[in-house]
């Protein structure tokens, strides 16, 4: 049998709920939590015949130190099972943020981007199966816990991907240093897809073309370029400040 590990946050529990419940030993949630998403989970934990547990607060807090666990952490089966795009997208009561990385191949700029996108709440992170770092140690130790708490999904044709979002009304914004549109004077709307290429070399032709809007980080330095991490995190960040 397989060594159980923890996955923490709502987006991620209850995703994991939605379409993977048999992995699921047991869920721990907060007992202060009586909000309506806390109930929801737990109907949804019933139905699915998982076991749910209250716990002090103090108690998660100590299970993962530092981790914004949103006072719900489920122990699931060792094995990181694939996640599909649906699987994310489904669950959401909100517009869409996500963030989509192209070309990202150093496992630590991946980890960085993870964190990132844990601390500006984004739903999930994208990003192809060829030409991508994946989830290696080097990349879970990195994201500090955030490798659990944002669903990481790889897909086979990253383009046709987002002509999908597109489909789905989700604006895809990349970002480019020779963009004409200033990331603070730029308007876009809720629903968004961040796209980020590596360092230098910038997003591939044909996700460049895919996108909706480019937009640029003014420079005021002498450097004219960002690691992609804390690019997204410039990103992603505004983002978060326009959804309130």
């Amino acid at each position: 049998m397989s060594s159980a590990r923890l996955i923490y946050g709502f987006h991620a529990v209850t995703a994991k709920l939605r379409h993977d419940p048999e992995s699921i030993k047991e869920i721990l949630i907060d007992a202060g939590r009586q909000d309506a998403r806390a109930r929801d989970l737990l109907k949804s934990a019933e139905f699915n015949g998982v076991r749910v547990s209250e716990s002090e607060g103090k108690r998660l807090d100590a299970m993962l130190p530092g981790a914004r666990h949103q006072g719900v952490i489920a122990r699931v089966e060792g094995g990181r099972k694939a996640l599909h795009l649906d699987d994310v997208l489904d669950t959401l009561e909100e517009p869409p943020f996500l963030l989509v990385l192209d070309g990202i191949t150093d496992p630590r700029n991946l980890g960085a981007c993870l964190r990132v996108a844990d601390a500006a709440g984004a739903h999930a992170v994208i990003a192809p199966k060829d030409r991508a770092a994946g989830l290696t140690d080097v990349a879970v130790k990195t994201a500090s816990g955030a490798a659990e708490s944002v669903p990481y999904i790889t897909v086979t044709n990253l383009a046709r991907t987002l002509r999908e979002l597109k489909e789905r009304d989700i604006c895809i914004v990349g970002t480019a240093g020779e963009a004409q549109s200033d990331l603070y004077a730029a308007e876009w709307p809720a629903a968004t897809a961040w796209v980020l290429g590596a360092e230098g070399e910038g997003m591939r032709r044909l996700t460049r073309e895919t996108c909706d809007l480019l937009v640029r980080i003014p420079m005021h330095g002498s450097v004219d370029s960002l690691n992609v991490s804390v690019a997204a995190g410039v990103c992603l960040f505004e983002a978060r400040r326009r959804r309130g």
